[in-house]
């Protein structure tokens, strides 16, 4: 029975060629393979698949603020970490607000935003060297970026929406563990996960400006006053830009509205949805 129930996750699980796929106890997340190679990390992006929540939130919904039970968010966490290797006692949950405000977190800070209040706003990038710190951001279209400098033993995970994106976050995220931790950007490994693809995110003009204002920005296409914008690309020339070799960043091929079976999207779901997270942590 158990068996049969692995197989029928696996199967709801969308194909990756980057992606590492898992189903642990019911619970379906995907790992980076260049992340997966070290043993002392632990680190996974969550799906749909594995909770414990009803209705619009079916069914793992990792978020306290969208209307979700709070017994049934905390049950998720505990779940999702159980699957991942982690202890939900020492998650450390990002405040994002689409800025570029990074914070380093510490041993002092685990339990923030599942067990205890978080006590801090504004934070959509998070970093740590302390082992047993699990940092987690949230997600539901936007792109999430993962870190890892396996020599200095620092880890970060960063919520790039379109406004961080543009804002260079990934950029501010490398320049933060080359000054406050000694980490080399030679050393660095990046990943940019599940979000929003190149075939979905269509904006209007007040957004492209921005983004036509950003020298790594990726137009894809234009229809009218319609226009197609690749977070995934441009995350990475932003990385690229910040120093991080081609060959240490891994990115996605999952978009999140195209596999809305398998991950929340705020733009499929109309905003009536749960959040996934991308946690990361040194063990």
């Amino acid at each position: 029975m158990v068996y049969w129930l692995w197989v029928i996750q696996m199967n709801r699980l969308a194909d990756s060629l980057t992606l590492k796929q898992h189903v642990v106890e019911g619970v379906g997340y995907y790992t980076f393979p260049a992340f997966d190679a070290f043993p002392f990390v632990r680190h996974g992006f969550s799906t749909r698949i594995g909770g414990v929540s009803e209705g619009i939130f079916e069914s793992m919904n990792l978020s306290f603020t969208r209307g979700d039970e709070e017994a049934n968010v905390r049950e998720n966490f505990e779940r999702f970490c159980a699957a991942v290797g982690v202890d939900s006692h020492n998650a450390v949950v990002a405040a994002q607000e689409h800025h570029t405000v990074i914070y380093n977190a510490t041993a002092n800070d685990r339990g923030r935003g599942v067990y205890r209040e978080r006590g801090y706003r504004d934070i959509d990038g998070l970093l740590t060297d302390e082992p047993q710190v699990v940092l987690f951001t949230q997600y539901a279209d936007c792109v999430p970026l993962f870190f890892l400098d396996p020599v200095r033993r620092v880890v970060g995970t960063a919520h790039a929406g379109w406004r961080g994106t543009v804002a260079k976050i990934g950029a501010a995220m490398v320049e933060r563990m080359c000054r406050d931790y000694g980490c080399r950007r030679e050393d660095i490994l990046a990943a940019i996960g599940p979000s929003i693809g190149p075939c979905c995110f269509e904006v209007d003009e007040p957004v492209y400006n921005e983004f036509s204002a950003l020298p790594a920005a990726s137009i894809v296409r234009q229809n009218g006053e319609k226009y197609w914008i690749d977070l995934w690309e441009t995350n990475r020339r932003v990385l690229l830009d910040a120093g991080i070799r081609n060959e240490h960043i891994t990115v996605t091929d999952l978009c999140t509205k195209c596999h809305r079976d398998v991950f929340w999207s705020h733009r499929a779901t109309g905003g009536k949805r749960g959040s996934l997270v991308g946690c990361i942590a040194l063990v």
